[in-house]
């Protein structure tokens, strides 16, 4: 059951990622994207699909790429 919720958890992030990415008109807001993507699998690897993880990850991952130029 686990591994279903984490494939489920993964594939909603890349279809979020996928959207925000084809919205984004600047560099900046494509990398907060980018950084906020590979931030919500991190935190959804690490914390075993815990919510409180991968939403956790999404927002530091955001604000790290939100930094880098």
């Amino acid at each position: 059951m686990k591994c279903s919720t984490k494939r489920i958890t993964a594939a909603a992030v890349a279809i979020a990622l996928v959207v925000t990415l084809s919205a984004c008109e600047t560099r900046r807001g494509r990398n907060t994207a980018i950084g906020a993507g590979v931030g919500a699998v991190g935190g959804a690897v690490l914390t075993n699909g815990s919510a409180l993880g991968t939403l956790g990850g999404a927002a530091v991952g955001g604000v790290v790429g939100h930094q880098v130029h």
